[in-house]
């Protein structure tokens, strides 16, 4: 399935995403993929070493009449989001990706394609297998863990890297040159609960959220895309009176728009026409809001077998409540760059299981102080409702730097290789740049990529011509880089 990919141009590229594409690499589940990286540089005689946190990095030295340039770092992560279709049988952990092409584009068969951030990847391996493309001396750092905690970056540590430059190759839109990014910290929020035996009056109904567009939680939410448990949730609140939640299951990773979401409540035999009818209008209403962004979105109301046990009305309406007042979408945007999201949040997970109920939220900002003001508003909200509130895995933005270099030089030559002017901006997704110029703040960066469309979802895909532009591009900068 994957082979007509090995044929696409540039082939050094595609043959590279496809041999890794052919390797699992879940976040946090890389140790199959540092090996490989691993066995690749080895392989080419490249020095080769995996830092304390599993970063992999690889030297190569510059050709001939390139070893008085500055030394380039080359940057992308290995692992990738894994999202499946509902009806899509496959498993990550043992199974590579099968891809298919689709006229310009690359895809999956139902799952994530994982060009996020793989086309980056085999760009770089690309570069350092190459023996006839001109470069500085090279040091490719292969982050881990960027999609769920971004530890890899975290990890590593000062003095490893001796480059002057970084290029970042996790851009997702060919014309468009990476100086910023927002920050991130997640937000979860849990309470336990006694399990209550649910009366013999009762009915029960299940309710399922399915078919919409998911995405990317940091650049697609100024979409206003539909989120399943904010939908679930409404169509909770719309017999709130009536109704205790029994099970909950929405969403799945924090960084990706919750497409999803199944429910489980009951309500008393003498409410069952109410609570339909309440449920039934709201569901009406949520997809006339929707049938312009989300067209497939369904939404499944059905009787289902009565559950032994719910969680009492009380704290049935708190969960609804606090759902309801908790902000998902776009807080604040940017004062100084038109069009830019500053400040957002994505209620990514919902569970309610077995005493525990667990929301799982990822909040972003280019702003330090805007977004602990959000993460604080959210914490507000469910702590009204009896819910412990952590904070975690909070990470820094990368804040523009307008006087730089590298940026001065990769704006000119994307100028006068196009014919056009670049779309210099930051974005509102979390690069690994803000994290590594912790450690190395004189490293002078940017961020580019190929056009990839549908990120964090089964709807991923890499355009074909845009990769063979990103390559050309790619490889124009290397020539390009200052002297020392």
């Amino acid at each position: 399935m994957s082979e007509a990919v090995r044929n696409l141009e540039p082939k050094i590229v595609w043959n590279h995403f496809a041999d890794l594409n052919a390797v699992p690499r879940p976040s946090k589940k890389e140790e199959r993929v540092i090996q490989f990286m691993v066995d690749f540089g080895k392989k080419l005689n490249l020095d080769t070493l995996v830092d304390k946190v599993g970063n992999v990095i690889i030297k190569k030295p510059a050709t001939n009449g390139f070893e008085n340039r500055k030394t380039l770092v080359l940057q992308s992560h290995l692992d990738m989001v894994h999202q499946k279709n509902n009806d899509t049988v496959f498993d990550f952990d043992k199974e590579g990706i099968k891809m298919l092409v689709d006229r310009d584009w690359v895809k999956a068969d139902g799952t994530t394609l994982g060009a996020d951030n793989g086309l980056g990847v085999a760009a770089i391996m690309a570069i350092l297998s190459s023996d006839d493309i001109q470069h500085p001396n090279i040091e490719a750092l292969f982050t881990i863990d960027e999609e769920t905690g971004m530890t890899g970056a975290m990890g590593l540590e000062g003095g490893i890297l001796k480059g002057d430059i970084l290029l970042n190759l996790d851009t997702e839109e060919d014309d468009e040159i990476g100086m910023g990014c927002a920050g991130g910290i997640d937000v979860t929020a849990t309470r336990k609960y006694i399990e209550e035996n649910v009366s013999e009056n009762s009915i029960a109904y299940k309710i399922q959220v399915k078919g919409l567009n998911g995405g990317h939680s940091g650049m697609d939410i100024i979409k206003g895309l539909g989120n399943a448990n904010k939908l679930m949730n409404r169509i909770h609140f719309s017999a709130i009176n009536a109704i205790q939640i029994c099970e909950i299951d929405g969403g799945s990773l924090r960084n990706a728009i919750p497409r999803e979401s199944t429910s489980i409540i009951t309500t008393d035999k003498k409410n069952d026409r109410f609570v339909e009818f309440s449920f039934l209008s709201e569901i009406e209403k949520i997809k006339a809001e929707f049938i312009t962004l989300e067209p497939n979105l369904e939404i499944i109301f059905s009787s289902t077998q009565v559950p032994k046990k719910s969680l009492n009305l009380s704290t049935s309406k708190s969960l609804i409540k606090s759902i309801y007042a908790a902000l998902n979408g776009v807080y604040r945007m940017s004062p100084d760059i038109d069009g830019l999201v500053e400040t957002s949040n994505n209620i990514a997970r919902v569970i309610v299981k077995d005493g525990v109920i667990k929301i799982g939220c990822l909040t972003r900002s280019s702003s330090k102080s805007n977004k602990l003001d959000l993460a604080n508003s959210l914490k507000s909200a469910f702590e009204l409702a009896g819910f412990d509130v952590e904070f975690s895995g909070e990470y820094p933005g990368w804040q523009p730097n307008v006087k730089s270099e590298i940026l001065d030089i990769v704006a000119n030559l994307y100028e006068k290789l196009h014919g056009e002017k670049a779309n210099v901006a930051a974005c509102h997704a979390g690069l690994e740049c803000g994290i590594l110029g912790q450690n190395y703040p004189k490293m002078d960066m940017v961020s580019f990529g190929p056009n990839i469309k549908g990120a964090h979802s089964p709807d991923e895909r890499a355009q074909i011509s845009s990769t063979q532009k990103f390559w050309k591009f790619l490889v124009e900068i290397l020539k390009n880089i200052p002297k020392k």
